[in-house]
């Protein structure tokens, strides 16, 4: 089975580490890696997941959901939601804002995070290839493998859509949340390879007008969470009261 990748829970619990201590969603829960943390961190935990049977602790209320749909709780039952690992399999990511802010309570947390398809890397690899590390071509033998690997829970595997940080700041906004923080998960070992490319690419930013800078989010796509970022985009954002 996937498991996140290294930095993204402890960047998720940084975040939420200074906050008073609530109740708390974590959808998708998976086997319950995160929310074993949360609860040792001081939070009130319920998972829910697609597949709710892969939850692996029996002290935690564990429901079955799915993002793309209506999860089983009234609204505003939360003061907290992560949400990792969870957009980029489902088919209806709009769906998945609209419950957030269903789901938490006004002034409540949001942190998400998706793969980080906008990275320096991952334009490049786009720019030559086509497709990035995290979103290939799905052949048929490609998916043959994925059912079989996954005994048929396909969605746990694959990533179905690419969302970068323009798309996720847009379904944010457009759901009254507002933008706190950006974070990457690790720093690239490999990342001085790209310093010629980063160079250019934020010099044709400082050179972009001021105004075209602001609408276009010139800045924050330049910035080392996004350009310089590892695996992970992981963002925080508050509803708003």
């Amino acid at each position: 089975m996937p498991i996140s990748r290294p930095g993204l829970h402890e960047t998720a619990l940084r975040i939420l580490g200074s906050l008073p201590r609530g109740r708390i969603l974590d959808c998708p829960a998976g086997e319950g890696a995160l929310t074993e943390k949360l609860l040792a961190a001081g939070f009130e935990v319920q998972g829910c997941d697609l597949y709710d049977e892969l939850f692996r602790l029996d002290n935690v209320e564990i429901k079955k959901g799915d993002l793309s749909g209506i999860l089983p709780y009234p609204r505003r039952s939360f003061d907290y939601i992560t949400s990792l690992d969870g957009l980029e399999h489902i088919d209806s990511p709009p769906q998945a804002f609209r419950e957030y802010a269903r789901l938490l309570k006004p002034g409540g947390h949001l942190v998400i995070s998706v793969p980080n398809i906008m990275n320096v890397e991952e334009r490049l690899k786009w720019l030559f290839f086509g497709y990035t590390s995290h979103f290939k071509p799905l052949s048929n033998q490609f998916k043959a493998q994925i059912a079989y690997d996954t005994a048929g829970k396909n969605e746990i595997s694959v990533h179905a859509n690419p969302i970068g940080y323009n798309e996720l700041r847009y379904y944010l906004e457009l759901n009254h949340f507002e933008i706190q923080g950006v974070y990457r998960d690790r720093v690239k070992a490999n990342q001085w390879l790209y310093w010629p490319v980063i160079a250019l690419i934020r010099l044709a930013a400082a050179l972009t007008p001021e105004k075209r800078r602001q609408d276009r989010w010139t800045k924050e796509l330049s910035s080392d969470p996004v350009l310089l970022g590892g695996n992970t985009l992981i963002i925080h954002s508050i509803l708003k009261k």
